[in-house]
């Protein structure tokens, strides 16, 4: 058993070691992006499959509140996983309460962020399409393949695409990078003196 557990923490370490190896640049260059667009007074709206978006919730929270040095708030919201219409059945409203959300709050020149374990997830693709529809830039932070998301993404779009096919490996990186992009921001919009 105690083989088992070494066997976990390696291949975990193993994850990081090569997300650290392929992420730099379109982590600085992702930081950059997000700060320019709080800078200019927009927003960033993240939202996540189900199994990502305590990380997506967790980002917002870190940029609202801050991640270890206090400092003032930086507009960034979540989006709801909840569903409610009374009018509406469940099988009508399908996939789109991202997409919807998406069209009924972000004005032009804010970010949507996604996080998501593949890229073939039906509810972030619709999210992203309705963010290419209002001219919103699109962030996504995907693991294996990055699936159908990736070919959604424009040239002024970023995948952040976590070199893994596990879940579980994937959904620790994504911890591990919203944690990171929370610091590079907070160093490019609040520098401290050394």
């Amino acid at each position: 058993m105690q083989e088992s557990i070494k066997e976990i923490f390696t291949e975990s370490i193993q994850a990081q070691i090569a997300a650290g190896e392929a992420l730099p640049e379109v982590l600085e260059s992702t930081a950059y992006a997000i700060a320019q667009c709080l800078i200019n007074g927009n927003k960033l709206i993240c939202c996540g499959v189900p199994s990502c978006h305590m990380i997506a919730d967790h980002f917002s929270n870190l940029l609202v509140n801050y991640f270890e040095t206090e400092r003032p708030c930086l507009p960034a919201l979540t989006l709801s996983q909840t569903q409610i219409n009374l009018s509406n059945t469940e099988e009508s409203q399908g996939h789109d309460y991202f997409a919807r959300q998406v069209r009924a709050i972000s004005n032009q020149n804010d970010l949507l962020f996604v996080v998501a374990i593949d890229g073939h997830e039906k509810s972030v693709i619709s999210a992203v399409e309705a963010a290419l529809t209002n001219d919103l830039n699109v962030i996504a932070l995907i693991g294996d393949d990055g699936g159908e998301l990736t070919g959604l993404l424009g040239p002024n779009d970023v995948e952040i695409r976590v070199p893994s096919k596990r879940a579980s490996r994937i959904l620790e990186t994504h911890l591990f990078t919203v944690h990171c992009l929370s610091q590079l921001i907070d160093n490019i919009l609040f520098p401290q003196d050394a």
